[in-house]
């Protein structure tokens, strides 16, 4: 073994070392320092956090460089540990744009709290930030993974056999990644035209959801019963969906009822609306009771109920169909729907009710 090649490796070494060790002792120090003076700012600080265990890669790589950078031409190995060096310091910068883009994001959210009564701002707010965000994020670690083939001269000479067939390929990738240019460019057309937003409720394909997730490709919604349904963003542009929060979370729920025509609205209506009044769901706005139909044996009553929001709708449309089936049964039986023959029937008396003939 040629230890005189290996003898300058030896301070070089020690030198990294100390570095290392240097670089660790100042990013203790200097964290709660900066922690300090970031703390009048929820943005500074969110983007702190985020960048913290990336910053405490890159301080170190960026001196390790300039000792590379410094160190004799003729030393065995030097170019591929320099190589070596420069892609973790590329992968590091990567991360730390990427972790900046979070933590701006998150500060953006942290400032518009979504746990208030009149969320629909906030909400807006939220859906932007993480979908640009992870837009953002995507493009950044394409850059970086970019940068870093670049470093490899194969790649290279792989990148320029590509250009000179660049129509085919062009082509070929375009027809390919059809989809995942499509959901990209519709994920920045919600983020901007927001047709829905982080929490809001929709209907798709008859399940009804909150929106629990926006992704640079995809729409988690959660349904009612706790299941998820993936929805690609491209979806959304080529598709009608209800949107049942897109300007505010008020709603109008019916609840329907058919009885007899022998049945007292008024009664009814006061009995909704003592049920209305009794419900903490309903928001004082609208208890509304009217005939909408009516058919060769019964009526319909439509009972308008309202909320401030569609899950406390649903609730109180229930307790209102509940307590007035419940007050036709014990007051009323007689207003329930039944065949108008055998309600003729029971009401003429013994004496008219016509005797079956003798057999003879």
């Amino acid at each position: 073994m040629n230890w005189t090649a290996l003898e300058p490796w030896g301070s070089l070494a020690l030198l990294a070392v100390g570095v290392l060790v240097a670089a660790q002792l100042a990013h203790r120090l200097m964290r709660p320092v900066v922690r300090r003076m970031a703390g009048w700012s929820p943005l500074a600080q969110a983007v702190l956090r985020r960048c913290d265990r990336p910053a405490q890669a890159l301080a170190p790589l960026v001196v390790l460089q300039l000792i590379w950078e410094g160190a004799p031409e003729g030393l065995p190995g030097l170019s591929l540990v320099q190589h070596i060096n420069g892609v973790l310091l590329i992968l590091s910068l990567t991360m730390m744009a990427i972790g900046a883009i979070r933590g701006l994001a998150d500060g953006v959210v942290a400032r518009h709290p979504a746990n208030v009564a009149d969320n629909l701002e906030a909400r807006r707010i939220h859906t932007q930030a993480r979908v640009l965000s992870r837009m953002a994020c995507s493009a950044a670690l394409i850059t970086g993974v970019a940068f870093v083939l670049m470093t490899f001269p194969r790649a290279r000479q792989l990148g320029t056999s590509l250009l000179a067939s660049a129509g085919v390929v062009g082509l070929v990738a375009g027809i390919a990644a059809k989809s995942v240019f499509s959901n990209l460019l519709a994920g920045l057309q919600i983020a901007l035209a927001q047709p829905m937003r982080i929490d809001d409720v929709l209907i798709i394909e008859g399940e009804w959801g909150r929106v629990e997730e926006i992704t640079a490709t995809y729409v988690v919604l959660k349904i009612w019963d706790e299941r998820r349904m993936v929805v690609p963003l491209s979806w959304f542009i080529e598709h009608p969906f209800q949107n049942w929060t897109r300007t505010t979370a008020d709603l109008l729920g019916t609840v329907f009822l058919w009885v007899d025509f022998t049945t007292s609205v008024d009664d009814i209506r006061a009995e909704a609306k003592r049920l209305c009044e009794a419900s903490p769901n309903w928001d004082r706005r609208v208890c509304l009771v009217q005939v909408t139909d009516t058919s060769e044996q019964s009526m319909q009553l439509r009972v308008l109920v309202s909320s401030a929001a569609s899950g406390p709708n649903f609730d109180l449309r229930c307790e209102v169909r509940e307590g007035l089936l419940t007050y036709l049964a014990q007051t009323s039986a007689q207003s329930l729907p039944r065949g108008r023959l055998q309600a003729q029937l029971w009401r003429q008396p013994p004496t008219a009710r016509a005797e079956p003939a003798p057999s003879p």
